[in-house]
């Protein structure tokens, strides 16, 4: 008896464990505060920690994975990862490509340069203005910036080093992550107002899922509706950008 009890319980516990998914989330980790590597070298930011309070929801594990960010799209479209939570943009362009849930994050654009480098927006005409490489920043510089000379970077790290050693002459990125440099940095401002065009950046951040996987995208968004609700997004949103 006791052995077929034993037995039951190893078997309900075996169960358990197999219902407990595994999600794994794709992410360009060099974009504090959203995503980072910190001196464990461990993943964390913003986006980790909501994406781990929504597989806390979801009953799920989830893990993350450092991936070049023009490579997310691609990895989810041949299944590589099951989403991909990295300060993406929804746009019209990208949601012919993947799914997105509810937008997780109200978005806009900065330009920032070194202190008297640049006067104003009109005075970019010219300049060489960094972006990462495959972001609706480096979209909207194309489309609508032709004097611009655009150069993309694999990441924001790189595009800063590069302006502060005087490659290029402005960076053009997140407001939130370019906020996060003048912590650190005391020569730069911003090159005029921020940007808010709503067909690159007025329809804030999304994790984007393979567009086959429309079952993970609701949960996720009912997920996503209970932290807000239950105010575990807002403590994760004081921590990183402050009450």
């Amino acid at each position: 008896m006791k052995k077929i009890l034993l037995a039951s319980l190893i078997g309900l516990a075996s169960a358990n464990a197999a219902a407990q998914e595994e999600i794994k989330f794709a992410m360009e980790a060099t974009y504090a505060p959203f995503e980072y590597v910190d001196e464990n070298n461990q993943i964390q930011g913003f986006d980790v920690d909501l994406a781990n309070a929504l597989c806390k929801e979801m009953d799920a594990k989830c893990s993350f994975h450092n991936q070049a960010f023009d490579s997310l799209i691609p990895a989810l479209k041949f299944k590589r990862y099951d989403a991909a939570i990295s300060g993406i943009d929804i746009t019209e362009a990208r949601q012919k490509q993947v799914s997105f849930t509810n937008p997780y994050y109200d978005n806009s654009a900065a330009f920032v340069a070194i202190e008297g480098k640049v006067a104003n927006q009109a005075a970019l005409s010219g300049k060489r203005v960094g972006v990462q490489n495959g972001s609706t920043h480096q979209s909207y510089l194309i489309d609508q910036m032709a004097g611009v000379t655009t150069v993309p970077y694999a990441s924001y790290q790189d595009a800063f080093i590069d302006m502060q050693n005087g490659r290029i002459d402005s960076v053009f990125g997140d407001t939130a992550v370019v906020a996060e440099w003048f912590k650190k940095n005391d020569t730069l401002t911003y090159v005029g107002d921020q940007v808010t065009n709503q067909e690159y950046f007025g329809n804030g951040f999304g994790i984007a899922v393979n567009k086959k996987n429309e079952e993970l995208v609701n949960q996720l968004n009912a997920a996503l509706k209970t932290v807000k609700a239950n105010g575990q997004y807002q403590e994760i949103f004081d921590k990183y950008f402050g009450k």
